[in-house]
């Protein structure tokens, strides 16, 4: 029984092994057919008499090489909401600054009766001399301090305060950057790119996004130099709905070249929402003379700068230049120069009935007295 046992086990072995060897030839039969680009040429069928034989010509692809598939086309990402989205955030700044300008106006009023309603409260210094005196040394040291970062607030303009908060904004998100674990997440939120599933908040959170200290140093800083100029001309309300409307709307731009020339790669930074605001500055006061912090002694006109800055854009769209995002710079730059000629009048100035709502929701009962003057009851007469 042992014996027969082995000579089973031997017969079985056998069986297995000429198996395996049948199934190991037959597959490398066609990896090398395909590896050296010839077919084996099929056996012809026995003919009886009376059949016809025929010879089947073999087509050059098939003789030849199986050529692989060609790669799957990528379609052109859809635009339609990155469009609707740019609409609707456009009127919503806008419609929003309106409010906020109207808010403003009527907090100050409170304010300046409340101040003169406190000066006929107001206490004797012998009060306040006795209450510092009863200080400690740290905490007149921190009242101190206080008083100094709030007399240098005081000294900036208005352009210059509200430009802070968005400085803040930025170094705050550029240290995000450095955190790995919010490294998907910045990607994915603060990186725009047609080709991206989340494309329509990216629009508005990569104008806040620098990768690099020395890109968010030289967007910062150019906005810290014209802000002045800018709030004077629109009105702190109407700048930041013009700034953060410019961003989306060179955004919308670069999303249309890149999807145009199929180059899908993600773009960040606030070039677009500053070239903006320069074009709206050199656009109001072309005659202004402008200069480079690194060559004092040259000078140029603001008009000049604007003419040269949208030309070298222009080059770097048309030649497909990598180093920046020329198309995003020319949609600010375009957008800017649009405002102050015409974009004030269509929109800003019909901000009224907008404002005449808003009151009349406020205080339902009262005459509903319309907030008059342009973007300069904040911050000075609206652009020349």
């Amino acid at each position: 029984m042992a014996w027969r046992g082995c000579a089973l086990k031997w017969v079985k072995t056998e069986l297995i092994r000429s198996t395996n060897t049948t199934l190991r030839s037959s597959r490398e039969i066609p990896h090398y057919q395909q590896r050296y680009g010839f077919r084996q040429e099929a056996k012809r069928p026995d003919t009886k008499k009376g059949n016809v034989v025929q010879k089947t010509k073999v087509s050059p692809s098939e003789a030849g090489t199986q050529s692989l598939p060609p790669p799957p086309k990528v379609p052109r990402p859809s635009l339609f909401k990155p469009l609707m989205f740019t609409v609707g955030f456009t009127g919503c700044s806008f419609g929003a600054a309106a409010i906020l300008q109207y808010e403003t106006l009527k907090s100050r009023v409170r304010t300046a009766q409340d101040e003169e309603k406190s000066e006929k409260f107001s206490q004797d210094m012998t009060y306040w001399h006795d209450w510092w005196n009863k200080l400690s040394g740290f905490q007149q040291q921190l009242i101190l301090l206080m008083s100094t970062v709030d007399d240098f607030w005081s000294s900036l303009s208005e352009g210059q305060k509200t430009v802070t908060g968005i400085i803040a904004l930025n170094a705050v998100v550029l240290c995000c950057w450095r955190i790995p674990v919010m490294q998907r997440s910045m990607v994915k939120y603060f990186t725009s790119t047609p080709a991206a599933k989340t494309r329509c908040l990216p629009m508005v959170l990569s104008t806040f996004s620098h990768y690099s200290i020395f890109h968010m140093a030289a967007n910062m800083y150019v906005l810290w130099t014209f802000s002045s100029e800018i709030v004077s001309i629109l009105g702190r309300e109407q700048f930041l709905a013009f700034y953060l409307s410019a961003g989306v709307i060179s955004n919308m731009v670069s999303y249309t070249c890149k999807t145009a020339t199929r180059s899908l790669h993600p773009s960040l930074g606030a070039s677009g929402a500053v070239m903006a605001v320069l074009a709206a500055v050199c656009a109001n006061v072309p005659e202004a003379k402008l200069g480079i912090i690194l060559l004092p002694m040259l000078t140029f006109t603001a008009g000049n700068a604007l003419k040269a800055l949208i030309a070298m854009d222009t080059a770097g769209l048309v030649l497909g230049w990598r180093m920046f995002d020329h198309a995003a710079h020319l949609g600010g730059a375009l957008f800017g120069v649009w405002y102050v000629a015409y974009g004030h009048k269509l929109i800003w100035r019909m901000r009224e009935p907008l404002v005449k709502l808003w009151h009349e929701a406020r205080s339902p009962g009262a005459d509903g007295s319309r907030s008059r003057g342009g973007p300069g009851v904040s911050g000075g007469p609206g652009p020349k």
